[in-house]
Protein backbone atom coordinates (compact mmCIF):
# COMPACT_ATOMS: atom_id res chain seq x y z
CA UNK A 1 0.00 0.00 0.00
CA UNK A 2 0.98 3.41 -0.96
CA UNK A 3 -0.15 6.33 1.62
CA UNK A 4 0.38 9.76 0.88
CA UNK A 5 -0.09 12.40 4.40
CA UNK A 6 -0.67 16.14 3.42
CA UNK A 7 0.79 18.33 5.97
CA UNK A 8 3.26 15.57 7.09
CA UNK A 9 5.71 17.80 8.77
CA UNK A 10 3.01 19.26 11.27
CA UNK A 11 2.26 17.66 14.44
CA UNK A 12 -0.36 15.58 13.44
CA UNK A 13 0.29 14.46 10.11
CA UNK A 14 3.83 13.23 11.21
CA UNK A 15 3.14 11.43 14.14
CA UNK A 16 0.37 9.93 11.76
CA UNK A 17 2.97 8.74 9.65
CA UNK A 18 5.64 7.40 12.11
CA UNK A 19 3.03 5.63 13.53
CA UNK A 20 1.85 3.81 10.28
CA UNK A 21 5.61 3.54 8.82
CA UNK A 22 5.60 1.49 12.41
CA UNK A 23 2.43 -0.89 12.30
CA UNK A 24 1.55 -1.47 9.17
CA UNK A 25 3.85 -4.10 6.61
CA UNK A 26 4.75 -3.18 3.19
CA UNK A 27 3.45 0.21 3.02
CA UNK A 28 5.28 2.97 1.58
CA UNK A 29 4.35 6.34 3.62
CA UNK A 30 5.01 9.75 1.90
CA UNK A 31 4.41 12.93 3.03
CA UNK A 32 4.10 16.73 1.59
CA UNK A 33 4.31 19.66 3.52
CA UNK A 34 6.22 23.12 2.38
CA UNK A 35 7.75 23.55 5.72
CA UNK A 36 5.69 26.22 6.76
CA UNK A 37 4.67 26.02 10.02
CA UNK A 38 6.62 26.22 13.32
CA UNK A 39 8.65 22.86 13.87
CA UNK A 40 7.87 21.43 10.53
CA UNK A 41 11.55 20.96 9.91
CA UNK A 42 12.18 19.03 12.94
CA UNK A 43 9.46 17.05 12.20
CA UNK A 44 10.95 16.56 8.81
CA UNK A 45 14.36 15.21 10.46
CA UNK A 46 12.06 12.40 12.56
CA UNK A 47 10.17 11.29 9.06
CA UNK A 48 13.59 10.78 7.31
CA UNK A 49 14.96 8.60 10.70
CA UNK A 50 11.88 6.54 9.04
CA UNK A 51 13.19 6.49 5.68
CA UNK A 52 9.72 8.76 5.11
CA UNK A 53 10.30 10.87 2.33
CA UNK A 54 8.38 14.61 1.98
CA UNK A 55 7.65 16.20 -1.05
CA UNK A 56 8.75 19.96 -0.40
CA UNK A 57 5.98 22.07 -1.88
CA UNK A 58 3.12 24.09 -1.68
CA UNK A 59 -0.44 21.88 -1.40
CA UNK A 60 -1.93 24.68 -3.72
CA UNK A 61 0.00 23.20 -6.36
CA UNK A 62 -1.70 20.40 -8.58
CA UNK A 63 0.65 20.37 -11.19
CA UNK A 64 3.01 18.88 -9.09
CA UNK A 65 0.85 16.96 -7.43
CA UNK A 66 -0.46 15.44 -10.56
CA UNK A 67 3.41 14.48 -10.94
CA UNK A 68 3.58 12.28 -7.94
CA UNK A 69 3.63 8.95 -8.55
CA UNK A 70 -0.02 6.67 -7.87
CA UNK A 71 -1.53 6.41 -4.18
CA UNK A 72 -3.63 4.25 -3.02
CA UNK A 73 -4.64 6.48 0.14
CA UNK A 74 -4.39 10.39 0.59
CA UNK A 75 -4.69 11.04 4.26
CA UNK A 76 -5.65 15.12 4.27
CA UNK A 77 -4.12 16.24 7.93
CA UNK A 78 -3.13 20.12 5.30
CA UNK A 79 -4.47 23.13 7.27
CA UNK A 80 -4.42 26.43 8.66
CA UNK A 81 -6.08 25.33 11.80
CA UNK A 82 -5.85 28.97 13.84
CA UNK A 83 -9.64 30.13 13.44
CA UNK A 84 -8.16 34.38 14.39
CA UNK A 85 -5.25 34.02 11.45
CA UNK A 86 -8.28 32.56 9.43
CA UNK A 87 -10.02 36.56 9.21
CA UNK A 88 -6.49 38.10 8.95
CA UNK A 89 -5.18 35.89 6.52
CA UNK A 90 -8.53 34.80 4.50
CA UNK A 91 -6.71 34.45 1.26
CA UNK A 92 -3.80 31.64 2.19
CA UNK A 93 -6.58 30.04 4.69
CA UNK A 94 -9.31 29.38 2.28
CA UNK A 95 -6.64 28.56 -0.53
CA UNK A 96 -4.33 26.05 1.82
CA UNK A 97 -7.62 24.29 3.37
CA UNK A 98 -10.22 24.64 0.62
CA UNK A 99 -8.14 24.64 -2.87
CA UNK A 100 -6.40 22.28 -1.05
CA UNK A 101 -8.32 19.73 -0.53
CA UNK A 102 -9.40 20.59 -3.73
CA UNK A 103 -6.49 19.68 -5.43
CA UNK A 104 -5.77 16.37 -3.11
CA UNK A 105 -9.65 15.07 -4.45
CA UNK A 106 -8.39 15.39 -8.01
CA UNK A 107 -5.00 13.35 -6.95
CA UNK A 108 -7.66 10.94 -5.46
CA UNK A 109 -9.84 10.67 -8.61
CA UNK A 110 -6.61 10.27 -11.28
CA UNK A 111 -5.53 7.53 -8.67
CA UNK A 112 -8.56 5.85 -7.98
CA UNK A 113 -6.99 6.24 -4.09
CA UNK A 114 -9.45 6.76 -1.06
CA UNK A 115 -9.48 9.29 1.42
CA UNK A 116 -9.16 10.01 4.87
CA UNK A 117 -9.89 13.46 5.78
CA UNK A 118 -8.63 14.95 9.20
CA UNK A 119 -11.95 18.05 9.45
CA UNK A 120 -12.44 19.81 12.67
CA UNK A 121 -15.28 20.07 15.39
CA UNK A 122 -15.35 23.77 14.79
CA UNK A 123 -16.87 23.04 11.44
CA UNK A 124 -20.42 23.39 13.90
CA UNK A 125 -22.22 26.69 14.56
CA UNK A 126 -20.45 29.21 16.90
CA UNK A 127 -24.52 30.85 18.08
CA UNK A 128 -25.61 27.28 18.57
CA UNK A 129 -22.51 26.08 20.75
CA UNK A 130 -22.47 29.64 22.53
CA UNK A 131 -26.15 28.61 23.64
CA UNK A 132 -24.60 26.26 25.54
CA UNK A 133 -22.90 28.03 27.80
CA UNK A 134 -24.94 31.78 27.52
CA UNK A 135 -22.70 33.56 30.16
CA UNK A 136 -20.49 36.03 28.52
CA UNK A 137 -18.67 36.55 32.04
CA UNK A 138 -18.59 33.04 32.95
CA UNK A 139 -16.65 33.52 36.56
CA UNK A 140 -17.57 30.29 38.21
CA UNK A 141 -16.75 26.55 36.89
CA UNK A 142 -18.83 25.24 34.04
CA UNK A 143 -20.96 22.46 35.51
CA UNK A 144 -22.74 21.07 32.08
CA UNK A 145 -21.96 17.35 31.02
CA UNK A 146 -23.19 18.00 26.78
CA UNK A 147 -21.87 16.53 24.15
CA UNK A 148 -21.68 17.18 21.24
CA UNK A 149 -22.26 14.71 18.32
CA UNK A 150 -22.22 14.87 14.56
CA UNK A 151 -25.95 16.25 14.35
CA UNK A 152 -25.15 18.92 15.75
CA UNK A 153 -25.92 22.65 13.90
CA UNK A 154 -23.48 23.65 11.22
CA UNK A 155 -26.04 26.11 9.46
CA UNK A 156 -24.77 29.31 11.10
CA UNK A 157 -21.35 30.74 11.09
CA UNK A 158 -18.45 29.08 12.13
CA UNK A 159 -15.58 31.08 11.58
CA UNK A 160 -13.94 31.13 7.72
CA UNK A 161 -11.76 28.41 9.35
CA UNK A 162 -14.92 26.09 9.95
CA UNK A 163 -16.07 26.78 6.67
CA UNK A 164 -13.60 25.29 4.73
CA UNK A 165 -13.30 22.38 6.58
CA UNK A 166 -17.27 21.93 5.80
CA UNK A 167 -16.72 22.94 2.53
CA UNK A 168 -13.73 20.76 2.22
CA UNK A 169 -16.41 17.74 3.77
CA UNK A 170 -18.59 19.01 0.92
CA UNK A 171 -16.34 18.54 -1.23
CA UNK A 172 -15.35 14.97 -0.62
CA UNK A 173 -19.16 13.59 -0.63
CA UNK A 174 -19.43 15.48 -4.35
CA UNK A 175 -16.29 13.61 -5.48
CA UNK A 176 -17.24 10.14 -3.90
CA UNK A 177 -21.03 10.57 -5.25
CA UNK A 178 -19.31 11.43 -9.07
CA UNK A 179 -16.73 7.98 -8.44
CA UNK A 180 -15.76 5.53 -6.53
CA UNK A 181 -13.56 7.30 -3.98
CA UNK A 182 -14.49 6.17 -0.62
CA UNK A 183 -13.95 8.42 2.05
CA UNK A 184 -13.94 8.65 5.99
CA UNK A 185 -14.46 12.35 7.31
CA UNK A 186 -13.03 12.90 11.58
CA UNK A 187 -14.19 15.91 12.90
CA UNK A 188 -11.41 16.44 15.71
CA UNK A 189 -11.16 17.93 18.83
CA UNK A 190 -8.46 19.28 20.45
CA UNK A 191 -5.06 17.03 20.03
CA UNK A 192 -2.62 17.06 22.32
CA UNK A 193 1.24 15.43 23.00
CA UNK A 194 4.50 15.43 22.36
CA UNK A 195 6.28 17.29 19.01
CA UNK A 196 3.33 20.06 19.21
CA UNK A 197 4.80 23.15 19.13
CA UNK A 198 1.79 24.92 20.35
CA UNK A 199 0.67 28.47 20.47
CA UNK A 200 -2.16 30.16 21.93
CA UNK A 201 -4.85 30.15 19.31
CA UNK A 202 -4.01 26.35 18.49
CA UNK A 203 -2.06 23.35 20.36
CA UNK A 204 -2.34 25.34 23.54
CA UNK A 205 -2.06 22.49 25.59
CA UNK A 206 1.40 21.70 25.07
CA UNK A 207 2.19 25.44 24.90
CA UNK A 208 0.26 25.55 28.66
CA UNK A 209 2.93 23.09 30.02
CA UNK A 210 5.88 24.58 28.10
CA UNK A 211 5.18 28.05 29.29
CA UNK A 212 5.14 26.63 33.04
CA UNK A 213 7.88 24.55 32.65
CA UNK A 214 10.19 27.54 31.01
CA UNK A 215 8.08 30.45 33.04
CA UNK A 216 6.89 32.00 30.14
CA UNK A 217 3.81 34.73 30.10
CA UNK A 218 0.60 33.19 30.02
CA UNK A 219 -2.78 34.63 29.75
CA UNK A 220 -6.60 34.24 30.38
CA UNK A 221 -8.69 35.41 27.36
CA UNK A 222 -12.19 36.21 26.69
CA UNK A 223 -15.55 35.28 28.45
CA UNK A 224 -14.20 37.39 31.81
CA UNK A 225 -10.49 35.95 32.04
CA UNK A 226 -11.37 33.21 34.10
CA UNK A 227 -10.06 30.63 32.59
CA UNK A 228 -13.29 28.39 33.31
CA UNK A 229 -13.67 27.33 29.06
CA UNK A 230 -13.86 23.39 28.99
CA UNK A 231 -12.72 21.75 25.99
CA UNK A 232 -11.50 18.25 26.11
CA UNK A 233 -8.58 16.51 25.15
CA UNK A 234 -7.59 13.81 22.93
CA UNK A 235 -3.57 12.16 22.72
CA UNK A 236 -1.96 11.76 19.28
CA UNK A 237 -1.45 8.14 20.36
CA UNK A 238 -5.45 7.83 20.05
CA UNK A 239 -5.89 9.48 17.22
CA UNK A 240 -3.33 7.25 15.25
CA UNK A 241 -4.71 4.35 16.19
CA UNK A 242 -7.88 5.42 14.90
CA UNK A 243 -6.80 5.74 12.15
CA UNK A 244 -4.71 2.97 11.79
CA UNK A 245 -8.25 1.06 12.47
CA UNK A 246 -10.07 3.20 9.71
CA UNK A 247 -7.00 2.01 7.14
CA UNK A 248 -7.39 -1.68 7.73
CA UNK A 249 -11.59 -1.85 7.84
CA UNK A 250 -12.18 1.15 4.64
CA UNK A 251 -12.87 -1.31 2.38
CA UNK A 252 -15.84 -2.02 4.34
CA UNK A 253 -16.29 0.98 6.55
CA UNK A 254 -16.76 4.43 5.00
CA UNK A 255 -18.10 6.84 3.25
CA UNK A 256 -19.33 8.70 6.75
CA UNK A 257 -18.65 11.21 9.43
CA UNK A 258 -17.31 10.59 13.27
CA UNK A 259 -16.44 13.13 15.75
CA UNK A 260 -13.32 12.18 17.62
CA UNK A 261 -12.08 13.51 21.02
CA UNK A 262 -11.41 13.08 24.54
CA UNK A 263 -14.61 13.16 25.56
CA UNK A 264 -16.27 14.36 28.90
CA UNK A 265 -13.65 12.06 31.12
CA UNK A 266 -10.75 14.54 29.17
CA UNK A 267 -12.33 17.32 29.34
CA UNK A 268 -10.49 20.36 31.16
CA UNK A 269 -10.94 24.02 31.88
CA UNK A 270 -7.72 26.13 31.32
CA UNK A 271 -7.95 26.96 35.27
CA UNK A 272 -7.45 23.52 36.03
CA UNK A 273 -5.17 22.47 33.32
CA UNK A 274 -3.08 25.77 35.13
CA UNK A 275 -3.33 23.67 38.43
CA UNK A 276 -1.81 20.25 37.02
CA UNK A 277 0.77 22.34 35.13
CA UNK A 278 2.28 24.11 38.36
CA UNK A 279 2.20 20.69 39.97
CA UNK A 280 3.57 18.82 37.13
CA UNK A 281 6.45 21.37 36.85
CA UNK A 282 6.87 23.06 40.15
CA UNK A 283 6.22 26.64 38.68
CA UNK A 284 3.67 28.89 38.77
CA UNK A 285 2.95 31.92 37.13
CA UNK A 286 1.47 35.29 37.30
CA UNK A 287 -0.97 34.52 34.09
CA UNK A 288 -3.09 38.30 33.17
CA UNK A 289 -6.63 38.55 32.77
CA UNK A 290 -7.81 39.31 29.04
CA UNK A 291 -11.76 40.17 29.45
CA UNK A 292 -12.90 40.90 25.67
CA UNK A 293 -14.30 37.24 23.96
CA UNK A 294 -13.79 37.42 20.30
CA UNK A 295 -16.48 36.89 18.69
CA UNK A 296 -15.49 33.38 16.95
CA UNK A 297 -14.54 31.76 20.65
CA UNK A 298 -16.45 29.47 22.56
CA UNK A 299 -17.05 28.69 25.71
CA UNK A 300 -17.52 25.06 25.94
CA UNK A 301 -16.87 21.74 24.06
CA UNK A 302 -17.06 18.37 24.72
CA UNK A 303 -16.75 15.72 21.95
CA UNK A 304 -19.81 12.61 21.81
CA UNK A 305 -17.85 9.42 20.57
CA UNK A 306 -21.25 7.24 20.98
CA UNK A 307 -21.19 7.00 16.95
CA UNK A 308 -16.90 5.88 16.96
CA UNK A 309 -17.04 3.61 19.52
CA UNK A 310 -19.82 1.66 18.59
CA UNK A 311 -18.73 1.38 14.76
CA UNK A 312 -14.87 0.85 15.66
CA UNK A 313 -15.04 -0.70 18.97
CA UNK A 314 -12.47 2.32 19.84
CA UNK A 315 -11.86 4.36 22.59
CA UNK A 316 -9.81 7.12 23.63
CA UNK A 317 -7.15 5.53 26.10
CA UNK A 318 -4.39 8.00 27.00
CA UNK A 319 -6.49 10.30 29.53
CA UNK A 320 -4.85 14.01 30.87
CA UNK A 321 -2.49 13.18 33.33
CA UNK A 322 -1.10 11.07 30.46
CA UNK A 323 -0.98 13.25 28.10
CA UNK A 324 0.43 16.59 30.54
CA UNK A 325 3.30 13.34 31.36
CA UNK A 326 3.94 12.66 28.09
CA UNK A 327 4.56 16.43 26.68
CA UNK A 328 6.54 17.36 30.37
CA UNK A 329 8.99 13.95 29.27
CA UNK A 330 9.33 15.49 25.91
CA UNK A 331 10.55 19.28 27.02
CA UNK A 332 12.54 17.78 29.37
CA UNK A 333 14.29 15.28 26.85
CA UNK A 334 14.35 17.98 23.86
CA UNK A 335 16.27 21.13 25.34
CA UNK A 336 16.94 22.63 21.71
CA UNK A 337 13.19 23.10 21.31
CA UNK A 338 13.06 25.36 24.05
CA UNK A 339 12.98 28.64 21.22
CA UNK A 340 10.05 27.47 19.75
CA UNK A 341 7.89 28.26 22.65
CA UNK A 342 9.29 31.54 23.32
Amino acid sequence: MKILITGGCGFVGSNIAIFLKKRLKNVNVRTLDNLFRKGSKINRLRLKKFGIKNYNFDIKNYKKIAGLSKFDLIIDCCAEPAIELSHREPDRVFNTNLIGTFNVLKKCLKDNANIIFLSSSRVYSIPVLRKIIKKKNISKPIKSRTKINENFDTSSPSSLYGFTKLGSEKLIQEFSFMSNIKYIINRFGVIAGPWQFGKQDQGFVSMWVARHMFKNKLSYIGFGGHGNQIRDIIHIDDVCKIILIQIKQIKNKNNNIFNIGGGIKNSISLRDLTSKCIKLTGNKLSITKIKKTSKFDIPYFVTDNTKIEKIYKWKPMKNIKNILDDINYWLLNNPKIRKYFK
